[in-house]
């Protein structure tokens, strides 16, 4: 991105002389400058950090005994959750069942996301009233021998609920249950849900920053023509003063030192109130701003930085300002920065 050098108060002060407004002459034409249009380089998109994604499968248990009648089912779910964060920033809350599964869940997420504060749940829910079974009169038997056993070294133990011997029961012939692969299946299908949730949420954020540059250069164009305004009417101002000042010299005082201290205010005016470089770099950066959101892909950082820059440049635009109304385009500009600074945290 090229960098528009300012001009040296030598050659400043030779255009100056008199007429020194055509300095300005050519900053209406930078700080409109806006490309028509952007060749994308690829078909990528700008993806927001926030999403959100859920992928659900009913997924059989273990084999029950044969005098159960209906087959007992577990519905395998997960939910994924994205927020923005500087960086990549991974939690997992999975059942102790499927903990071995968390590296596994780890790449696929490494391997499409980039940034944002992603957290990922798994559960497991029984979907079947048949899991609720009667205890067998042997299990039965079993779990009284044990409580005995129990109180005989351990008086003071609380004896076992119905609850408790119900949850036995389900599980004592149940056997584990390998949902691996089907949790990887799952995960990617979430993944890719939550991938397109972000790119619809991007190019909403495209287009609103869009609209915000947009605004920006018709505040920079009204800007532009402002500066030469307020340097003839100083001028006129100091050559006023410039004949005043003559008409009340000394007859020893020479016409050309009074001149010349003349021009020298009207020169330091000039280069005081001077935004034309301002302006332009604030176009650079606009342009620089399009190319990156018509690009696509991770430009986030880039963006946050060239907003830092635009910051910049609106608050020396305010700190030159000589008139109401140029105070009002930079406080303008403050706001319509704010608000793209807010929607640029939430890009990848």
């Amino acid at each position: 991105m090229a960098i528009p050098a300012r001009r040296g108060h030598s050659s400043f002060h030779q255009e100056v002389g008199i007429a020194f407004c055509p300095y300005f002459v050519d900053v209406q034409q930078d700080l409109v400058r806006r490309p028509d249009s952007f060749r994308k380089s690829t078909t990528m998109s700008v993806f927001s950090m926030t999403g959100y994604a859920t992928a659900q499968s009913s997924a059989p248990r273990a084999a029950v005994p044969a005098e159960v009648s209906a087959e007992t089912h577990a519905r395998l779910g997960i939910e994924i959750r994205s927020v923005n964060s500087r960086f990549l920033d991974l939690s997992f809350r999975l059942p102790d069942e499927l903990r071995q599964a968390e590296p596994a869940l780890r790449e696929i997420l490494t391997s499409q996301l980039k940034r944002g504060k992603v957290e990922l749940r798994v559960w497991l829910e029984s979907s079947s009233a048949s899991s609720l079974r009667a205890p067998t009169a042997q299990t039965l038997q079993r779990l009284g021998s044990f409580e005995d056993t129990i109180k005989s070294w351990l008086p003071q133990a609380a004896g076992l609920s119905v609850a408790d011997v119900l949850r036995i029961a389900v599980n004592e012939d149940q056997k584990p249950h390998d949902y691996g692969d089907e949790l990887l299946k799952l995960a990617k299908k979430a993944v890719k849900d939550l991938l397109a949730a972000r790119e619809r949420e991007g190019a909403r954020l495209s287009a609103m920053l869009t609209d915000r540059t947009a605004q920006l250069r018709a505040l920079a164009a009204q800007a532009g023509p402002l500066v030469p305004k307020l340097v003839e009417q100083q001028k006129t101002r100091f050559m006023e003063r410039w004949k005043e000042a003559m008409a009340l010299a000394d007859s020893a005082a020479l016409p050309e030192a009074a001149q010349d201290r003349a021009l020298t205010e009207a020169t330091a005016f000039a280069i005081r109130i001077d935004v034309a470089e301002e302006i332009t770099r604030l176009a650079s950066h606009l342009d620089e701003i399009d190319r990156l959101l018509a690009k696509g892909g991770e430009v986030g950082k880039r963006l946050d930085f060239l907003i830092q820059e635009l910051h910049r440049e609106a608050n020396t635009m305010g700190s030159k300002s000589a008139a109401l109304e140029l105070t009002r385009i930079s406080v303008d500009m403050k706001v319509l920065i704010e608000q793209i600074r807010e929607q640029v945290q939430n890009i990848e």
